[in-house]
């Protein structure tokens, strides 16, 4: 996150006045940030945290390097500063020649530079902006809390004011804010409640160390009385310099700089990496939008649940899956490792892998006839000893529709109506109902065992599972050779039989294709089912979106049933609205 956290200090003598900031830097440290000063310098107290390698480089400084650094500082000048005798002063943080703090970040190779000032010009003149604004005229009620401020040249602000105990202080309370400064105002402000958090526990953090030395200061020689006695003696020449004490002092902590160095870097990355710009590629699908509200019915029914009635619920009943398949397991199987999936996925991989690798097993008319019933929403119905199988069958197949013109039974020992269902796996031994077998709203797929030893072309090692089975469609309303068929199914056997395409890209062909069709279902919808337009209106629509073939129409009325109840919620009430009426008329 390009940015910088800064601690600011209100100094009864020089006014608002920058302690010590943190800033990010994606370059080689400049000089004088602490990785320029290579000869006799040393890393002590090296640490990581979260990834962060810290490093404090300290070396000694004679007076005049310290002189000479200070002069070329773009910081205020020495004489600008409090003096305190024999200690760091209430307007610095680091002593003269201090190089400051520096942490690596290594999975982004970012560097986290901590001093009292930053070295840039220009960001030594934001900060210090920032500084003054923060401590006079942007302040929140009660002067303590937090506030945003900023504009474009000078940047976006986030300011936290608050105050330290201090027992030679006037009001026995020194004046401090946290500010956090960035360029982009939308990100700054979706930080709020991140940055409001961290830096407020910092701020108790600091208020509570500052506390217990102001206790334990009023308890050993109380002020209050002392200034009562001296209350017509001028304050500021009673204070003997003795009053501008630095915020170590204050908090009795030596490494307070260090632990704020680390508080801040972390503050820092964490703030950059919790928010993250995503690409959206438009309003969701149809597909996500019923994804969404099966899961949403999942979770009302698996709280509504009580575990007895689950228990006596009959066992003989399957389940029925919109969209997706569901295999209730006992406790005793929800305890297996993951091992036993992943040998199941393993089977899986020797069974149908694609929709391209069930046209070269069934062959090309018999993959035909079963992609049309599946388009036309009839029942696909398989019969086969192997439950892999099966499920695999209807994993390629659900592929071509959908997801909520997708009902699925995996396998069940006895027939489901069609209304139930639009895929079923039955056992071999189950008898459908003869008028089923003769219907045209129905295929069947009977998986048989081989009579010789190769059926087809082996492309692969793991297809030699499938060597072993025939597989017989049957239907009682077969499509003809030379029947045009639906648009899209034509379109779905030309990717499928182009050998250029990769299986991937196939997968991406469909599902445009389906997103093409899914529009012109909703065009349907909203002309027939909302605005009720005449048959004669409807045909010419048909026409437009170049279906007006049977096939197409009943392929548009099937995949009507696939639309979300929030799309066509959104559409009725949209339209029946008062002022779309209105407009209408």
């Amino acid at each position: 996150m390009n940015a910088i956290v800064a601690l600011c200090h209100f100094c009864e003598l020089h006014g608002p006045r920058t302690l010590f900031c943190t800033e990010v830097l994606h370059s080689p440290l400049p000089q004088g940030a602490g990785s320029g000063d290579i000869s006799g310098q040393s890393e002590q107290a090296e640490e990581e945290e979260g990834g962060i390698q810290m490093s404090s480089r300290i070396r000694s400084h004679s007076p005049a390097e310290g002189a000479s650094a200070d002069s070329s500082s773009p910081g205020p000048k020495k004489s600008d500063m409090c003096e305190a005798s024999g200690e760091i002063c209430g307007c610095r943080s680091l002593a003269g020649g201090h190089p400051g703090y520096v942490s690596h970040d290594k999975e982004t190779s970012i560097k986290y530079v901590s001093h009292q000032h930053p070295n840039h010009p220009q960001l030594f003149s934001i900060v210090r902006q920032a500084c003054v604004r923060s401590l006079s005229c942007e302040v929140c009620p009660g002067r303590e809390g937090p506030i945003f401020f900023g504009d474009e040249q000078h940047g976006f602000v986030f300011s936290h004011t608050f105050f330290i105990k201090d027992s030679l202080a006037r009001g026995f309370q020194r004046w401090y804010s946290i500010i956090t400064i960035m360029m982009d105002r939308i990100y700054l402000i979706n930080s709020w409640p991140f940055l409001l958090g961290k830096i407020r526990g910092i701020i108790d953090e600091l208020q509570g160390k500052a506390l217990k030395v102001f206790e334990a200061e009023q308890f050993g020689c109380p002020q209050r009385a002392q200034r009562m006695n001296t209350a017509f003696t001028p304050f500021l020449h009673q204070r003997n310099g003795n009053a501008a004490r630095s915020l170590t002092s204050l908090t009795n902590d030596e490494n307070l700089w260090a632990c704020l160095h680390t508080s801040f870097a972390w503050l820092l990355k964490a703030c950059g990496s919790r928010l993250t710009e995503k690409l959206l590629e438009g309003a969701p699908t149809e597909d996500t939008l019923v994804q969404m509200e099966k899961l949403a019915d999942l979770k009302e029914e698996s709280e509504g649940w009580d575990g007895s009635e689950e228990e006596e619920k009959p066992s003989s009943q399957p389940d029925v899956v919109e969209g997706q398949e569901l295999s209730k397991s006992s406790p005793e199987t929800s305890l297996v490792p993951d091992c036993n999936s992943w040998n199941v996925a393993h089977r899986r991989l020797s069974v149908f892998r694609s929709l391209r690798h069930m046209r070269q097993v069934l062959g090309a008319s018999a993959f035909r006839m079963l992609a049309w019933h599946v388009l036309m929403g009839n029942q696909v119905i398989w019969k086969a000893q192997d439950v892999d199988l099966v499920q695999s069958a209807f994993d390629v197949l659900r592929t071509m529709l959908p997801i909520g013109c997708v009902r699925i039974i995996p396998y069940s020992e006895q027939y489901e109506e069609a209304y139930r269902c639009n895929f079923l796996g039955l056992s071999p031994h189950v008898q459908i109902p003869p008028h089923i077998l003769a219907s045209e709203f129905a295929v069947l797929v009977e998986v048989r065992a081989a009579t010789r030893s190769s059926l087809y072309p082996t492309l692969f090692d793991d297809e030699q599972s499938l060597n072993k089975y025939e597989f017989l469609v049957t239907s009682g309303s077969p499509v003809a050779a030379d029947r045009v068929g639906p648009t899209i199914l034509n379109k779905i056997e030309a990717a499928l039989t182009n050998q250029n395409l990769s299986v991937d890209v196939v997968d991406q062909c469909l599902v445009c294709l389906k997103e093409e069709w899914m529009n012109k279902v909703k065009v349907l919808f909203k002309f027939t089912k909302v605005d009720s337009r005449p048959k004669e209106d409807t045909q010419k629509l048909l026409s437009i979106l170049g279906a007006a073939e049977e096939d197409n129409v009943k392929l548009l009325k099937f995949w009507m049933t696939g639309l979300s109840k929030t799309y066509k919620s959104h559409l009725m009430s949209t339209v029946r609205s008062p002022t779309s009426s209105e407009c209408r008329n």
